[in-house]
């Protein structure tokens, strides 16, 4: 396919992934200020254990947050992608954030109950469904916003609504000037990126030619592992297509010792390295040394460095230009970026066996 058809993409894209994939800025701008009014109840800053809740799309904002603000948070910071909280949620010294963007996701609305049984502190962050219910008639503090997408495309309501809601529990610095500034930088990369900028001068759709009929491994570091991690889910949903991450320096100990064999998948896969000008000393000489042990094993791999002053900038940045390579990898692969047919099947089948989770 021609990634500079405006026809044929248009022909394939027809519930607009890329439209929204553009108002990420806007949508990161909208979400902070719907934050600002966000109601807190006295005390619920003052916990042991905050611990954040949900499935795909609605789960990475929280784990953006546990990478962003690691090293200011001083109350432990969990992130569940499952049916049961760890024992360590019990009473009030515990707080937990059940972030889903249908609020129907049986996972969460499983930890949001089982929350409630056990006592603990807990905040809803949904467009609705049953969990925004559950969280009424519990009296409990709803964060409710309108964005209609698909759960990853709504990512900057889900990730800036929690980091707003944490902020304003006291547990974290302040983020306006940073959310500004890395809009500034979103809509400036955007303007190389968007799909009126042809192949020969956007960055995005070369990328996303050299990796067509590839096997996608993101590496990530420090506070853009799970940058990494959107990347790869980023491809599986939009590009129907299979992709890994790996974690640095933890890909240091195991998997460079994998790169050899079969070789079909290393003569197949290409390693996209995530890198930041904010990163250590050390963890700039791992990346020096890991890609010359790639080039050793004969394994191609390339760089994408985040833009701006700021971590969350680098890691927002960073995101919209995998939304875009993503998004001309759908192209590339002649499939609408939008539909989760995969996962829908899997649903309505867990849906005929019943609806128990225990």
């Amino acid at each position: 396919m021609n990634l500079d058809d405006a026809k044929a993409i248009a022909r394939f894209d027809s519930e607009d992934m890329l439209g929204h994939i553009s108002e990420l800025p806007q949508q990161c701008r909208n979400a902070w200020e719907q934050a600002r009014e966000i109601e807190i109840p006295s005390g619920y800053g003052n916990i042991d254990h905050l611990v954040i809740v949900g499935m795909g799309g609605s789960a990475i904002g929280g784990a953006l947050l546990q990478d962003l603000a690691s090293d200011q948070c001083d109350v432990s910071t969990t992130v569940i992608r499952g049916y049961e909280l760890p024992a360590f949620v019990s009473g009030q010294d515990a707080l937990v954030v059940a972030c889903s963007y249908s609020g129907n996701t049986e996972e969460t609305l499983s930890c949001f109950q089982e929350a409630l049984d056990r006592e603990a502190r807990v905040v809803a962050i949904t467009t609705g469904g049953k969990l925004a219910g559950l969280a009424r008639e519990a009296n409990a503090p709803l964060v409710q916003f309108g964005y209609q997408s698909q759960p990853r495309a709504a990512l900057g309501y889900s990730f800036v609504l929690l980091l707003g809601m944490v902020h304003r529990l006291g547990l974290i610095q302040g983020y306006a000037r940073d959310i500004a500034a890395a809009a500034e930088v979103m809509e400036e990369w955007r303007e190389e990126t968007r799909a009126g900028v042809p192949s020969a001068e956007n960055p995005a759709k070369q990328l996303a030619e050299a990796l067509s009929g590839k096997l996608p491994v993101v590496y990530g570091a420090g506070f853009l592992a799970a940058t990494a991690n959107r990347w790869k889910t980023q491809f599986n949903e939009n590009a129907k297509s299979w992709a890994f991450f790996e974690q640095l320096p933890e890909l240091n100990h195991n998997s460079v010792v994998g790169l050899g064999m079969p070789d079909v998948v290393r003569e197949h896969s290409v390693v996209v390295m995530l890198r930041s000008s904010l990163e250590s000393r050390r963890l700039r000489e791992r990346w020096d040394v890991t890609a010359q042990v790639l080039e050793r094993e004969g394994v191609t791999s390339t760089e994408v460095w985040g833009r701006g002053q700021s971590k969350l900038a680098q890691m927002l940045s960073l995101i919209q230009f995998g939304d875009y390579v993503s998004f001309y990898a759908a192209m590339l692969n002649e499939v609408d970026p939008t539909p989760v047919e995969t996962i829908a099947f899997l649903k309505a089948r867990l849906a005929e066996l019943g609806n128990t989770v225990n």
